[in-house]
């Protein structure tokens, strides 16, 4: 019986971030040349208070690596087009 309910409970969590995985990248569904460039997303990071250490694309999304005001490494998810945050990856 404890197998089981690990199991299911195992089940849940992988089809909740699968979820999670698919939502997000559903945000970030931009044709390339709508895309706002780094430099701009590095700006707008910026604004929200962000240090930026690097920029990658990934799904679709910018994903910015950066230091928070409180000091701590972030790594955030943004939308291309719009610089929107759609997501936030747990800290490094």
């Amino acid at each position: 019986m404890k197998k089981l309910i690990l199991a299911a409970t195992l089940f849940s969590a992988l089809a909740a971030g699968a979820a999670y995985a698919e939502d997000e990248s559903t945000k970030c569904d931009v044709p390339k040349d709508k895309w706002m460039s780094e430099d701009a997303m590095k700006a707008k990071a910026k604004e929200m208070g962000l240090e930026v250490r690097k920029i990658k694309i990934e799904n679709g999304c910018y994903e910015v690596y950066a230091i928070d005001a409180k000091g701590k490494k972030v790594e955030q998810i943004f939308n291309p087009e719009t610089g929107v945050q759609v997501g936030t990856e747990g800290s490094n």
